[in-house]
């Protein structure tokens, strides 16, 4: 299970680059050549532990530790920006130094305990100082919904994971820098943010720079973002690596998916759906759409799509109404797809899908990245330029209809079957559905028929499985003339928890 409560603790020093003896933190103006210069020398972790007041926490308590106004938050940033400092504690014990670009160079946002106020029935007295700690990262404002209203629009905390929305959203799945060892056999490692840099905001437009460390990579992370109905980061990604990595994650983004109506019998809950995204989205180099619902499987399942200089991909909600989640609390309904557009040609390489096994919504059991082709050398230095885009919109399909929904369920009177129904927003009635599926599972069953209203077409299919615990599905619409009438729709069918189809 992903686990954003964990992470490993970096905390670097060199030689090579002026530190500050309190911090550990670059004083120079130049963070991607200190990142570089740390990548050239061995890993050093953090050995401080947090003190009182910020050490031993249980949620409540973390809770109860806020920014004061005016000295750790609604902190001004240019004319329409405002950032709040975020406290250490309980998930978030790892030190991450934080300064502002001035002209004169940058500013240190030196912590003490007095930028924060406690709530007094988790804390006693609380002391000047705290040695050992340091913010866990910052939280961006931004008028995004009204002019006289500083919404928050990007908070940054914990590992190297971030996340965003744009106007009429709540969070949702989040974003990384980068991942290492995800959904592999060995645990997976975390790097984390050790200092970030906040610049003075180019109109709407605000820099945020961060400094990467793990024990097998150090690296630069540059984003340019700017809110709005979608919010968009131009990110320039730049890794050290310490030592050979196979299985490195470019532009991760991590999400959760309990139930839907793909696999509805994972979890017996009152609404219909409960996840953050449900479908991944591919726009390969091949320039296909390829379509793939999301799952809640019963085993760990990895998906790989090979893949040369592609075009995007991403984790998207394609249930956009209250109905389709019946959650007043959550607001599934108004979290945001992230999607990711590689700026430049990324070469031979993955998009790998991984989905974790869940009992619950609290951990984010999915995420997708890039996964090179080529391993990751130490000595060398690998660049990725990419935009992520959060948005309420579904994909662009490139001309072709989109999927409006994937469910299936047991054929009761045909034991050992599983039927399948996947609508298309086309109301084109030749529309040739083309099936096929691995492992020698039986696709049987075939129609194609237009929806009531006008609400597109519905293709449905038996499917019985193989001898094998999964077998992989792949349709799509096409004219009589075989043009393709919707993306490529991917399925990996898995037995259920209890054995069965």
């Amino acid at each position: 299970m992903i686990n954003r409560r964990h992470f490993i603790a970096a905390m670097a020093s060199t030689a090579a680059v002026h530190l500050s003896p309190t911090t550990g933190r670059s004083e120079t103006s130049d963070l991607l050549e200190y990142a570089r210069r740390l990548g050239q020398n061995a890993y050093s972790p953090s050995t401080s532990q947090l003190q009182a007041p910020f050490a031993d926490l249980d949620y409540d308590a973390y809770r109860g530790i806020r920014p004061k106004p005016g000295r750790a938050a609604m902190l001004p940033l240019g004319e329409r920006y405002a950032f709040d400092l975020l406290p250490p504690g309980l998930y978030f014990p790892d030190p991450v130094a934080i300064d502002i670009m001035r002209p004169s160079g940058p500013e240190q946002v030196a912590f003490s305990p007095g930028l924060f106020s406690f709530e007094p029935r988790y804390f006693d007295a609380i002391p000047d100082r705290s040695p050992g700690a340091d913010f866990s990262g910052l939280r961006l404002r931004y008028p995004l919904n009204a002019a006289d209203v500083l919404d928050e629009v990007m908070v940054a905390q914990g590992g190297s994971y971030f996340r965003a929305i744009g106007q009429s959203m709540v969070y949702g799945l989040s974003a990384r820098a980068v991942a290492i060892g995800t959904g592999g056999a060995d645990p997976e490692e975390f790097p984390r943010f050790i200092q970030m840099r906040l610049h003075e905001p180019a109109g709407d437009v605000v820099r945020l720079e961060a400094v990467i460390d793990s024990p097998s990579l150090a690296g630069h992370f540059d984003m340019r973002l700017r809110p709005g109905a979608d919010t968009t980061a131009e990110i320039t990604t730049t890794l050290f690596p310490r030592t050979v990595i196979d299985d490195v994650g470019i532009a991760p983004l991590t999400s959760m998916f309990l139930k839907g109506p793909i696999r509805a019998s994972t979890s017996d809950d009152f609404r219909p759906r409960v996840h953050d995204s449900d479908v991944l989205f591919v726009h390969n180099g091949a320039d296909e759409m390829l379509w793939r619902p999301i799952t809640n499987p019963a085993q760990l399942q990895t998906s790989s799509f090979i893949d040369d200089g592609p075009a995007g991909f991403g984790l998207f909600q394609s249930a956009r109404s209250f109905e389709d989640y019946e959650d007043t609390e959550a607001r599934y309904h108004d979290r945001p797809s992230g999607f990711v557009q590689p700026l430049g040609d990324w070469g031979a390489g993955a998009v790998v899908l991984v989905e974790i096994p869940t009992a619950d919504e609290f951990l984010d059991n999915i995420v997708a990245f890039w996964r090179p082709e080529a391993a990751l050398l130490p000595g060398e230095s690998y660049q990725y330029d990419y935009r992520l885009t959060w948005t309420l919109n579904l994909p662009n399909t490139g001309g072709v209809a989109s999927v409006l929904q994937s469910r299936s369920g047991r054929e009761h009177d045909q034991p050992g079957a599983r039927r399948y129904v996947v609508d298309v927003d086309t109301q084109q009635r030749d529309a040739v559905p083309v099936i096929s599926a691995s492992e020698g599972a039986e696709i049987d069953g075939v129609s194609a028929f237009a929806l009531p209203d006008e609400r597109g077409t519905r293709v449905t299919f038996l499917m019985r499985p193989p001898p094998a615990d999964s077998a992989e599905i792949r349709l799509s619409l096409r004219g009589t003339d075989n043009t393709p009438l919707s993306p490529v729709w991917l399925h990996r069918w898995t037995r259920a928890r209890d054995g069965g189809v």
